[in-house]
C-alpha cells in the first residue's frame, strides 16, 4: 500500500512545516495564508496507523494487542508514547499560536 504523505518536516533543516495554498480541484478557487498543520497530521505514518487500529478495535488494547500480535504490555508502552508525543505537539502548537498572534 503505496500512500503518499503529506510532509510535515522540513527535509532540509527539520523545522515544522506549515500550509501556504489551499485549492478546490472542482471550482479553482484558491486560499493563500500560512496555515499550521493539525496536530494529527504532524504524527508520522506509524504513529497514525496506530491511532486508526486503535479506533477502528473500539479502544480495546487487549483487541489491538492482538491485531499488532503484541502483548498488551506492549501496546500500552506504545500508547503511552504516542499520548506524550501528541501533548509535546499540543503543546508546540499553544506556543506557536501565542507566537503568531503577538506579531
Amino acid at each position: 500500500m503505496d500512500k503518499r504523505m503529506l510532509p510535515v518536516s522540513c527535509p532540509s533543516c527539520g523545522q515544522a512545516l506549515k500550509v501556504r495554498r489551499l485549492e478546490c480541484p472542482s471550482c479553482d478557487t484558491a486560499v493563500e495564508g500560512c496555515f499550521g498543520l493539525p496536530v494529527l497530521a504532524r504524527l508520522t505514518r506509524e504513529e497514525q496507523e496506530f491511532l486508526v487500529s486503535l479506533v477502528l478495535c473500539g479502544g480495546s488494547l487487549k483487541e489491538l494487542a492482538a491485531v499488532y500480535g503484541v502483548s498488551y504490555p506492549t501496546v500500552r508502552n506504545r500508547l503511552d508514547a504516542l499520548i506524550a508525543r501528541v501533548r509535546f505537539l499540543s503543546a508546540g502548537s499553544e506556543n506557536d499560536e501565542g507566537k503568531e498572534s503577538s506579531e
